[in-house]
């Protein structure tokens, strides 16, 4: 008893992060314990604590040491609260905010102007305005300054400040309705170490909010996604931004062939992201695979005019490519992976819904590019065990699968059980399959960490198997959907806030 006591004292005053954004059942007594008894604390992360109040914030107060504190949608949480968390946590470096309506310019005055190291500030959809900027804008130290949804925050107040925060790296402000070039010029005025700039489904891209980017000399990514984007404006941040530019995301614009010949100039971009811009054709395309030799990922999600010459384009001149989206776009052939298997270092693929791909282009990807670590092939009808034979064999790393609806049956399956990194699979609607199959695939896929299955399927396998893939670390996730014959016309729409998964993440 005396040993074990002593060892969680002892691991407590070791403890430096602790998560709780997904605990519902701790209180203001136990929070008080875990501050008083972990000393070395400079970690922690309370999202979604709806039920945490500003006697929860004092209590937080106590953590002298804190350098992180997540409070995202901690909604009762108010000013006051906010100020006792700046008197007694002055050591803050990173503070988000978001989603806490009860915080206004007072509460975040006083993170500003007691917490001198902060570098990085989230204040997404917060009811601020721009009175809380003034002091936010001294911080000597901040990189990172998020201002996602504030409708507060306009042109009017933002032409107030007189100086902008010369060390700021990251300034996002998506979704800030009210405010034009005229405001952004305002906030970034002397901003000279500006690295991003996130205005996503905000202002119209036109030539006057282009001129604002010509003093960033050092800006590297772009994410004008859901922006009005005009050809002026596309040409005159080519012109001026495109030194250093890296990053540039357009996603679910009107931007054409003329726009991706501007973007070419760019001749540093590694990440490109084009998802649902319908009047991009191959012509567009080409003029990004000509000269942007350094491109490492592509989205083109639901980019319906673009074609197997388009990609062969990409392919034929974008050799480090690792990461290309072409959803749904379904003019895409076996011949489009076959181009890509020529990319030897990609890593992520996702074909999902291009039904005139088959076992031969996936064939074809697997000997190409062994390096493949995520693959998403659902709704690819003509895809079949021929297909997974190849990538048992030859993709040896690959870490996810998504199969759904293919036409794979229990021998592809026991396939691809055999490549011992694989820790995720999808298996939805795979009519092919059956049970002693999936069960025999998934007892001899040692490595799996989560498998999404179809509901029907919880009853039918066997317990003790569920319970040994459990105990091995296993997380089933079941799902009752109806089969989809068709794609819904509008299901582009899921795809806002969409990103390409990680290949690295597990």
């Amino acid at each position: 008893m005396v040993h074990s006591l002593l060892y969680r004292l002892l691991m407590g005053q070791r403890l430096r992060s602790i998560d709780l954004s997904r605990s519902r059942f701790f209180t203001n007594v136990g929070l008080s314990s875990l501050v008083m008894n972990c000393s070395a604390l400079v970690e922690i992360d309370l999202s979604n604590g709806t039920e945490l109040t500003d006697s929860a914030a004092a209590v937080i107060a106590e953590a002298k040491n804190l350098e992180s504190l997540r409070l995202t949608r901690c909604k009762l949480i108010s000013d006051i609260g906010i100020g006792c968390i700046a008197v007694g946590c002055k050591k803050l470096r990173l503070v988000c905010l978001k989603w806490c309506l009860r915080v206004s310019d007072l509460g975040v005055g006083l993170i500003a102007i007691k917490c001198k190291e902060i570098r990085s500030l989230d204040l997404s959809y917060l009811p601020i305005t721009e009175k809380c900027l003034r002091p936010i804008l001294q911080l000597q130290h901040l990189k990172e300054l998020v201002l996602v949804g504030c409708p507060g925050i306009d042109d009017e107040g933002l032409a107030m400040l007189k100086q902008g925060c010369k060390s700021l790296e990251t300034l996002n402000m998506s979704n800030c309705q009210n405010v034009s070039h005229v405001g952004l010029s305002s906030l970034t005025n002397g901003a000279g170490s500006l690295c991003q700039l996130i205005l996503a489904y905000g202002p119209a891209v036109t030539a006057d909010l282009a001129k604002c980017l010509q003093n960033f000399l050092t800006l590297q990514s772009i994410k004008l996604d859901g922006c009005l984007i005009t050809c002026s404006g596309m040409q005159a941040i080519a012109n001026c931004s495109c030194q250093l530019l890296e990053e540039l995301d357009v996603t679910d614009n009107e931007i054409n062939d003329e726009g991706l010949e501007f973007i070419s100039r760019c001749r540093k971009l590694s990440r490109l992201k084009l998802g649902i811009c319908m009047n991009m054709t191959d012509d567009g395309l080409s003029h990004i695979g000509s000269c942007c030799p350094k491109l490492a990922e592509l989205d083109l999600y639901r980019c319906m005019g673009v074609t197997d010459v388009g990609i062969a384009a990409i392919a034929q001149n974008c050799s480090a490519l690792e990461i290309i989206n072409m959803a749904y776009c379904d003019k895409i052939t076996d011949t489009s992976l076959i181009s890509l298997s020529k990319c030897l270092r990609l890593k992520v693929l996702e074909v999902r819904g291009c039904s005139c791909i088959s076992s031969a282009g996936l064939s074809a990807i697997a000997v190409g590019c062994r390096q493949l670590t995520v693959l998403d092939i659902k709704k690819c009808y003509n895809i079949n065990d021929t297909g997974m034979l190849p990538l048992a064999q030859y993709s040896q790393i690959l870490k996810q699968i998504n199969l759904s609806y293919c036409s794979v049956t229990d021998v592809g399956l026991l396939a691809l059980a055999s490549i011992s990194h694989l820790q995720n699979m999808t298996i939805l609607h795979v009519s092919g399959l059956t049970l002693n199959g999936l069960a025999a695939a998934l007892l001899a896929c040692g490595g799996l960490t989560k498998v999404k299955l179809h509901a029907s399927f919880k009853a039918s396998l066997p317990k003790s198997l569920l319970n040994h893939m459990e105990a091995r670390g296993c997380v089933f996730q079941w799902r009752d959907k109806a089969f989809q014959v068709e794609i819904d016309p509008k299901g582009w729409k899921l795809h806002f806030g969409r990103e390409i998964m990680n290949p690295e993440a597990s």
